[in-house]
């Protein structure tokens, strides 16, 4: 299946893909948070479906938020990908390196990016995020997989200079309002024949920066379940997103490349659609 969620923000309804149309599955799910994922919500859909219940289709054009309602977490994994620890001059790591970013970063794929007040360096992230199915403390490697709800394309925005020349956490560049748009859609792993080998890219103004696959991905998603479970509970509707490849616009040579109001930033994974920003400055919504 491949989730979805539509309409004004706050206002979302729970939905499916199906055959390239959008159907409203909301006589039937009261939205994709931790209670649908903890209750089996997923297998229960999936027979509604088979079963030939019928949904009304949605318009095309409606905006469709994230795929999932309000996690407790959005975890991410830091310097995941070999060359991208090359690139930013950071030593690869021996154990994951693990950041938080906000809830209300939480947004929809095609929402405008707000470049947030005072940034000098906004910058951009392909990753590949999974969503946790169901309760997970200390998992064993071996049984991580069935603790997966699913997966889904999420760009994991930065602002470099609260980062990293601020002092403190990572997590201050991380949670910016709009700093984490999620899908278009959450795929179940029936949906992808290989999390392990999936081409991803992103483009600002049609110039493509990252261009790499989940192959190169250090830590794997099995390993990242039992390793995160071994410090906190992960409960049903979390997200974990593991990590960006090369190409972020503070390794770019000879100098730096940082997002500008006007900027339209692309992307995408095979299998898990496309999703696009407009960048617009904090100060022109007021």
């Amino acid at each position: 299946m491949k989730l979805i969620r539509f309409g004004e923000p706050g206002k979302e309804k729970p939905g499916i893909l199906k055959e390239g149309k959008r159907w409203d599955v909301s006589a039937v799910v009261t939205d994709y948070n931790e209670d649908f994922f903890e209750n089996d919500g997923l297998a229960k859909l999936k027979n509604a479906i088979e079963t030939g219940t019928p949904f009304p289709q949605v318009d095309a054009t409606l905006r469709l938020g994230a795929p999932v309602a309000r996690p407790s977490k959005i975890i991410c994994i830091g310097l995941n990908y070999v060359d991208h620890c090359i690139e930013t001059n950071a030593p690869i790591p021996a154990e994951p390196i693990i950041f938080f970013k906000s809830t209300t970063a939480l947004c929809g794929p095609d929402d405008d990016l707000i470049i947030p007040k005072n940034s000098v360096k906004t910058d951009w992230e392909v990753e590949l995020a999974f969503v946790i199915g169901k309760k997970a403390s200390y998992v064993e490697e071996a049984d991580a997989m069935q603790y997966v709800a699913g997966y889904c394309l999420h760009n994991d925005y930065s602002e470099r200079a609260f980062q990293l020349d601020r002092g403190g956490q990572w997590a201050k560049g991380k949670g910016c309002d709009t700093f984490a748009p999620l899908g278009p859609f959450l795929a179940t792993p029936d949906e992808v024949s290989d999390v392990n080998n999936l081409p991803m890219w992103l483009t600002v103004n049609g110039k493509k920066y990252q261009n790499s696959n989940t192959l190169n991905l250090v830590f794997k998603i099995p390993f990242l379940v039992h390793y995160l479970s071994q410090f906190m509970t992960l409960l049903p509707g979390d997200v974990i997103s593991t990590g960006t490849p090369p190409g972020v616009g503070l390794g770019i040579k000879p100098g730096p490349v940082y997002i500008r109001a006007g900027d339209v930033i692309e992307l995408g994974i095979e299998g898990l659609g496309t999703s696009r920003q407009l960048a617009v400055a904090y100060d022109q919504l007021n």
